[in-house]
């Protein structure tokens, strides 16, 4: 499947590029059947047709990572000998749905280019506390003591050292068997607080609490505990797989705490949810966080370009998305009104690009409420703020070494296409190779650059055992083409650009090569320590006039140096 996108025409160059590296995410929530399934009585095929076809509008809308949520509440939208099957799958919880969906669902979101972050809830054990309908192979029944009842719902206990294992023990499960790209956890941590409603944890406290913390203290001390383990196992599992978290988007507020924010919201995550993110982040426990600011820029309380900005001053060089609240504009709500105005939320998406060292996208709850394009949201990002396709930002700090270039460029031109055929290079220095490609073309009145995603043609994915085509249909005529061509690995580092150029022939033959390169060795650093964080947005360091490439022509008759070759040097 190619993921192809219009070249930029020279009108569109005489304004303001879009970002290159911005991630564009979108939450599917399956609690509930919120977003998919739609409901619990699919059979699989279902199931997989309603996938793809949310994947593809969400494709068209530019998205390039899907956070799945497979875990909701103690349960799995996977083959798990830990817990069992979800009820929002099958309509009753243990039963099989026949297949294990996360295969599919990882495949589908990578053929169209897409990150694949599972989203787990680590503390919800179930919607309600009437046990007996929880399957036999759920955890209350092996290990009740394990479990809080809270306002009508089970949760884990997180101050108990076994829940903390277990929890850890269903992750890495997970990162083990499953190709993704992230592990995620949403804003649930200690319950939400509930008038008249005590969480009944006084014996972990008397029997944990070696420190003799105060009981706020410990409880984030739990929580704590809790994303520095996963943080170093996952690390230690797979060193490519991210870990980030979506809090409640107010930390706490400045009346309340010196660091805070100057917000008044109700239930900031350190005080009430005892979720201290703020140190996450400076620990290096998470590669990024995704607040959710689901406010407009006029609430009073919590007004969005304030609570931005504060977080713009304490991400600590961990990328920061923005949770953003597309489900707003479809509530009739009377306390924020500003949600009824179409441009709100893309006053919202500019002022976070106007943060770009800091701010590096957005992901969108929920993706139903985008598909459903309430106030033509969903046109406004197709047709504008998100028109141009954009790589996800890189995490030097994971891996900052590029994969090597391709190999074998072929460009073939016979009317009425122009079609690129390559190899794959080499595995780079750490082993890793291209999970996509990046195809930029250009028109002899552009200047080229890799900076620029108005110049992406085409991201095309890299599948096995498949030699990678592009066929360029837009191509016109007797226009003559010059196109770069990267090779980006799974962390979205990308390669030195080989470049191929028509010559101003109807039928040719084009063959270019990159050189040789000599291997260097990389020293990996350890996963507890944080390295020194390089600019958040990286490019391609090469320019055009610097690639070194070599080039050759199968060509009957010989040709002068012409517009391309004096632009991007000899052959």
């Amino acid at each position: 499947m190619l993921l192809l996108f219009s070249a930029s025409g020279q009108l569109a160059h005489a304004q303001e590029a879009p970002p290159k590296r911005e991630m564009r995410g979108v939450w599917i929530a399956t609690v509930e059947n919120i977003d998919w399934p739609s409901n619990r009585t699919l059979t699989p095929e279902q199931q997989r047709r309603e996938y793809r076809r949310m994947l593809d509008v969400q494709q068209r809308n530019g998205i390039n990572a899907v956070f799945v949520q497979i875990r909701p509440a103690s349960d799995a939208f996977y083959q798990s000998d830990l817990e069992p099957w979800s009820k929002w799958l099958t309509g009753q919880q243990g039963k099989a749905p026949g297949y294990d969906p996360l295969p599919f669902l990882i495949e589908e979101a990578h053929l169209r280019g897409m990150e694949f972050h599972a989203w787990f809830n680590p503390y919800r054990a179930s919607m309600d506390s009437v046990t007996r309908r929880l399957a036999p192979t759920h955890p209350f029944r092996r290990h009740p003591e394990w479990f809080l009842r809270y306002s009508g719902l089970l949760l884990y206990n997180p101050g108990l050292p076994e829940v903390r294992q277990h929890i850890t023990d269903v992750i890495l499960d997970v990162v083990r068997r499953y190709d993704i790209d992230g592990i995620h956890f949403d804003d649930y941590f200690y319950p939400y607080p509930e008038p008249n409603q005590k969480i009944h944890d006084e014996q972990a406290f008397q029997l944990h609490n070696p420190d003799q913390l105060k009981l706020a203290d410990w409880r984030r001390q739990n929580v704590n505990k809790l994303i520095e383990t996963l943080h170093d196992t996952i690390q230690g599992t797979k060193r490519w797989v991210k870990f980030g978290v979506s809090p409640f988007g107010v930390w706490m507020n400045k009346s309340a705490h010196p660091e805070g924010s100057d917000t008044r919201a109700g239930q900031p995550s350190y005080a009430n949810l005892y979720a201290d993110s703020r140190l996450w982040l400076q620990e290096g426990w998470i590669d990024y966080i995704v607040p959710q600011l689901y406010w407009s820029s006029t609430f009073k309380l919590v007004p969005y370009p304030v609570l931005l900005e504060w977080w713009t001053r304490n991400h600590f060089d961990r990328h920061l998305y923005i949770g953003q609240g597309f489900y707003r504009m479809l509530e009739n709500t009377r306390s924020d009104t500003s949600w009824r105005n179409p441009r709100e939320l893309p006053r919202q998406i500019r002022l976070n690009r106007s943060y770009p060292t800091h701010v590096s996208g957005s992901v969108f709850f929920s993706s139903k409420s985008l598909m459903r394009n309430p106030l033509h949201m969903q046109d406004s990002l197709r047709q504008n703020l998100f028109r141009y396709p954009a790589l996800v930002p890189t995490m030097p700090w994971l891996d900052a070494v590029p994969p090597r270039p391709v190999q074998s460029l072929v460009l073939t031109r016979a009317a009425p296409a122009i079609t690129l055929s390559w190899q794959p290079g080499p595995p780079a220095a750490d082993g890793d190779v291209a999970r996509y490609y990046v195809v930029y073309r250009f028109t002899k009145d552009q200047t080229p650059t890799p900076d620029d995603p108005r110049n992406i043609l085409a991201l095309v994915p890299a599948r096995p055992a498949t030699a990678p085509v592009l066929v360029d249909t837009s191509a016109v005529p007797g226009t003559d083409y010059a196109y770069y061509l990267t090779a980006v690995d799974r962390l979205h580092n990308e390669s030195r650009p080989v470049r191929v150029m028509t010559q101003g022939r109807a039928a040719e033959i084009v063959v270019a090569q990159a050189p040789a390169e000599t291997p260097t060795p990389v020293a990996r650093p350890a996963p507890a320590v944080r390295p020194p964080v390089p600019a958040p947005r990286p490019t391609v360091q090469t320019t055009a006039t610097a690639t070194g490439t070599k080039m050759k022509t199968k060509t009957k008759t010989k040709k002068k140096r012409g517009f391309f070759a004096r632009l991007f040097g000899g052959r």
